[in-house]
């Protein structure tokens, strides 16, 4: 954060979340009372242990699953591993496939576990293309699920575009020709439905700090009847899928933060769109050449990304930092050397273009003064980076 600044806004609550403060006073009380083991079979193990499947019981309700298909993990990327990872195996025991189907704009926690199952373990991946909008298409899709596929995850709502995929059409027909499908609702969760029943798919992934829950805590849900082969190996713990210690704590947190957010849903999402609204308009109205990247209606409410041509992304966010705004660029930066959005670069924009997306995500804590502020940065601030690219090519 920027030294002495009157104003810091924060517009980065896809990267995460602050914990709510009734999800801290929940927590509490595992720390420093009911602090045993929930493995254990004393009474301060069993008080943990009740804590453990009481969050189990939360989460599966919001979820309409059973609590033993609820699996607690440390965040969504080892939920993702802990999905591909087990299917893949399991799946290819039970001599269901060795074909892996997924999408180019997923979480790396898929995107490498799948190509590290084909380095290592020669699996077939299937990338699906997706449009300019960023959605799979649904015949293409059914197509890669014919014979030889085993497992496939396509993300719920992308991390970057926010856009938001027509799961519960794919989980139909995974369905219908036997593979099993897995989604990365990390993103999704606290502002769309996570009905399992509804969305039909096999396994999700869920982290609960992108809900304002704390960092370490995660679910996998996994349907009744999926064989997942662990990757974590130990003790017998969540069913013998994912071996460690609880963290009765995080798990607590997390099911408390799930539940006020499912409760306060509605007025959440109405507040997340009308200051989203303000956001996008502002900028695609105030920014010559902005784009707003991602489906215009199929996104998240609490999404705005952009793309500025011209403009290298990791220097837009230091100048936003420098500003006052917390803000993710499109693009990974690595020794100062630009590289453009895998993302962006799949969705069909140039290399010029992928370079410069810009992520500005709202929160329960946004206000319009926020906002506002929000787009006078964002105009300055790329006009200043443009200027300054322009002088560096002369």
């Amino acid at each position: 954060m920027a030294a002495n600044l009157p104003v810091y806004v924060y517009m980065d609550h896809s990267a995460s979340t602050p914990t709510d403060a009734r999800v801290v006073e929940a927590m509490l009380p595992y720390f420093t009372q009911v602090y045993g083991n929930a493995s254990s079979a004393h009474e301060f193990g069993r008080k943990a242990e009740d804590a453990v499947e009481t969050a189990r019981e939360t989460v599966a309700r919001i979820l309409n699953c059973q609590p033993k298909e609820i699996v607690f993990t440390s965040c969504g990327s080892e939920s993702d591993n802990l999905a591909l990872r087990g299917a893949a195996w399991a799946a290819r025991r039970g001599g269901q496939g060795n074909r892996l189907v997924t999408t180019p704009i997923e979480h790396s926690a898929v995107t490498k576990t799948v190509e590290q199952l084909a380095a290592l373990m020669a699996f077939e991946p299937v990338v699906l293309p997706v449009d300019r909008e960023g959605l799979v298409d649904v015949e293409d899709f059914a197509n890669a699920c014919g014979e030889g596929a085993a497992v496939a995850s396509v993300i719920y709502a992308n991390n970057e575009v926010g856009t938001i995929e027509p799961i519960s059409r794919f989980a139909a027909l995974a369905r219908e020709q036997g593979v099993w499908l897995h989604t990365d609702a990390v993103q999704a969760a606290g502002q769309i439905t996570l009905d399992v029943q509804e969305l039909g798919v096999d396994m999700m992934s869920l982290s609960a700090h992108k809900f304002y829950g704390p960092k370490g805590a995660g679910v996998l849900y996994v349907r009744d009847g999926i064989e997942l082969i662990p990757s974590q190996s130990g003790g017998s713990h969540e069913n013998g899928r994912r071996a460690g210690t609880h963290a009765t704590p995080l798990i607590v947190g997390l099911a408390k933060a799930l539940e006020i957010a499912y409760d306060e849903l509605d007025a959440h999402v109405a507040q997340y769109r009308t200051r989203r609204d303000h956001l996008v308009e502002g900028i695609l109205s105030r920014v010559p050449g902005a784009l707003l990247s991602g489906h215009r209606e199929r996104r998240l409410p609490s999404h705005a990304s952009f793309v500025f041509d011209g403009v290298d992304s990791s220097r837009l966010v230091m100048h936003l930092d420098a500003k006052g705004v917390a803000a993710s660029g499109g693009s990974a930066c690595k020794t100062g050397n630009p590289e453009p959005s895998a993302t962006l670069l799949a969705m069909g924009y140039s290399r010029r273009e992928a370079i410069g997306g810009l992520r500005l995500t709202v929160g329960r804590q946004t206000t319009e003064a926020d906002v506002d502020y929000t787009i006078n940065a964002v105009v300055e601030a790329v006009e200043k980076v443009r200027k300054l690219s322009g002088e560096l090519t002369v």
